[in-house]
């Protein structure tokens, strides 16, 4: 089974709620499009506040349909990615960019149809001094992130779907929609979310 593509046939929502509420990164991370939608495993950076070069070895390094995750230690008033750098990563395969942090160049991006998640836009430029981690656990809103992970981001946000339980989100992310379906079913012929789901009665409504 190709993990990837099974995974991104759901939105990010969904995968979220079939883990049991697992796995979702701030909320400020968004595609810098709205019809953006990354999905593949996880390639990693530590990188250091304010400065970039390490995310030029990233996309240098990275495998194609990996997905460059990046921790900007809290720092986001730099723009720490641009047109050139997504032109450098879309020409090698990389699937996207989710970063903890700032990027510019937004609408040469969304031209080229690169896949950008971010904090938003900063035009402020970056050092070059170096330091970091590459392809080394890092840490995004609490969770836990390892390369290989599952990342999947769409227009709600991004999710981080451990790398051993891809396959129980795929199966339990069917399941959840097939339920939807029923409660979508209902909905139409009439019925309340209160009645679907019983809390007219546990709750006295």
């Amino acid at each position: 089974m190709n993990l990837s593509k099974a995974l991104s046939s759901f939105s990010a929502a969904t995968l979220h709620e079939a883990l049991g509420k697992y796995g979702n990164l701030p909320s400020g991370i968004k595609p810098i499009s709205p019809t953006m939608k990354v999905c593949g495993p996880a390639y990693t950076v530590q990188n250091m506040p304010g400065d970039n070069t390490l995310l030029h070895r990233a996309y240098a390094y990275a495998q194609p349909g990996d997905v460059l995750v990046v921790d900007c230690g809290g720092y986001h008033e730099a723009g720490y990615w641009g047109d050139l750098m997504s032109l450098g990563a879309q020409s090698r395969g990389i699937a996207g960019l989710v970063i903890d942090g700032c990027v510019r160049d937004a609408d040469d991006i969304e031209a080229m149809g690169f896949p950008v998640f971010s904090r938003g836009l900063c035009i402020a430029g970056t050092s070059k001094y170096g330091g970091g981690t590459l392809n080394e656990p890092i840490i995004i809103g609490g969770w836990s992130i390892r390369p290989g992970d599952f990342i999947l981001g769409d227009r709600d946000g991004v999710v981080v779907i451990p790398k051993e339980r891809a396959e129980e989100a795929i199966e339990k992310a069917r399941e959840r929609e097939a339920r939807e379906a029923g409660v979508r079913r209902q909905i139409r012929e009439g019925k309340t979310s209160l009645q679907i789901y019983g809390w007219d009665v546990k709750f006295g409504y």
